[in-house]
This record gives C-alpha cells, structure tokens and sequence, in this order.
C-alpha cells in the first residue's frame, strides 16, 4: 500500500513528490519493461534492430504486427512499450525528416532528430492533463558516413549505445552483449548476436513469424527491413547453434 503523502502525487497530473520522484514518468517506463524486446547493435559496416513481435494468438495474421519503422531512407526505429504511443512518435519522425528534407533539400541529421523526439517527449512530463508517452524506442542511421543507434526512454532522456535492449528481456539481452559484443563485427555476426540474445530473452520460444529485422548499412537507400525468407534462414542458422 502506498504512502499517504503519496497519494496526492500519484494521479493524472505529473508533478514532483517530497522525495523528487515523478511517478507518472516512472509507471511510463514500468509500460516500456512490460513491452516485448527489442535490440539495436551497432557493427563496423552497419546497425542491426530485432524485435520480438510476440503472436499472442494463431488466429492473428504476424504481419500487422509492426515494431519496426522506416522513417526516411536513411533512418528506422524499433519500438517497445504502447504501440500506439510509438505511432504516435514514427509519424512525428518521419514529418520531422520530410521538414528538414523540403527546408534544406538535405537528409536530417540522426542525433537531431533523435533529439527532436525526445524534446518533444519531454514535454509530456511536464504538464498536467498530459500523461508521458508509454514507449522507448531504437533509433539507428546513417549520417555523413557514421551509423549511429540511439535510445530513447519515456523521460525525454537520450542515450548513444554501440549495443543495447528495450523492453522485457532487457536484462537478458544486456548480460549477452557484455559477454559478446565486438566493435568489429559484420552485419551478419551482428544479427546473428541480436538473434541469440533474442532467443535468450524469450527462453528459446521463437520462431520466424514472431522476428523482424531492419538493417542501416552504406546502402541505397541505406535502411531497409529484411524479408520473411531471411530472417527464416538466420533464425534456422541461430536455432542450429542452440541445438
């Protein structure tokens, strides 16, 4: 049971308790732990992001299952938390991208857009009425010959990460890229880590319907999501090794 001096700082509007907390905020990033995993690596020739997409019945068709977004050619993003709220966020991206591409005919930076959302992200923990946004996504692109990959968290908070995961299996995912991840690795040594650490959040119960896969590499157009016949041969390649 809660404090009663709690109480009156744990309702609708986001406001500091005596101790400096923001339980609004807090309970937004209890929704993104709740969330299915997602992953982002970062290797010498391109960034990788897997997701968990979790069929949670045989009825439902995988395939309007959406966590991962193309939001320019240059940039895609994976989400964990309330899919609506990451919509949400995808569609203010990609206007973001499109502004800066019609205002200085040039791709928009990724950290400024990065930057952007969580700008706008942070707004939300600041006025009554607004509750913050449920979700944390992976950003990852190419700008000026650099992949970049960053995270986002309900607070407005931005992180640069070379590997990392969100959502449910994130301590899972966190103990396997600290053992393994190498500054070196291809793309393909990438996806197959971010399978593994998949495979380790979700205790081996996935199969092709349940992974997707974006891929940012020096490319035209640079981002791109990956087919059902490849993520099928990497997730096989992957359970093969775990066999």
């Amino acid at each position: 049971m809660q404090p009663q001096y709690q109480m009156g700082y744990d309702r609708a509007i986001t406001v500091f308790s005596p101790d400096g907390r923001l339980y609004q905020v807090e309970y937004a990033r209890e929704a993104v732990k709740r969330g299915t995993t997602a992953v982002g690596i970062k290797g010498k020739d391109g960034i990788v992001l897997l997701v968990d997409k979790r069929v949670a019945s045989k009825l439902l068709e995988p395939s309007s299952i959406e966590k991962i977004f193309r939001i320019d050619d240059h940039v895609g993003v994976a989400s964990s938390g309330l899919v609506g709220d990451a919509r949400s966020l995808v569609d203010r991206a990609r206007v973001e991208t499109q502004i800066n591409r019609v205002s200085y005919d040039e791709e928009m930076d990724v950290e400024m857009l990065a930057k952007r959302l969580c700008d706008h992200m942070q707004t939300y923990t600041q006025f009554g009425g607004a509750r913050p946004y449920g979700t944390a996504l992976l950003i990852a692109g190419l700008s000026e010959g650099q992949f970049r990959l960053f995270e986002t968290d309900p607070s407005g908070t931005l992180l640069e990460y070379k590997a990392t995961g969100i959502g449910i299996g994130r301590n899972a995912v966190m103990k396997i890229f600290e053992e393994k991840y190498r500054e070196d690795m291809t793309i393909e040594e990438a996806i197959v880590l971010g399978l593994e650490a998949l495979h380790a959040a979700t205790e081996g119960k996935f199969d092709v319907n349940m992974v997707e896969i974006g891929v940012v590499q020096d490319t035209e157009p640079p981002f791109r999501k990956m087919t059902r016949e490849e993520v099928a041969g990497y997730v096989e390649r992957v359970e093969q090794l775990k066999g």
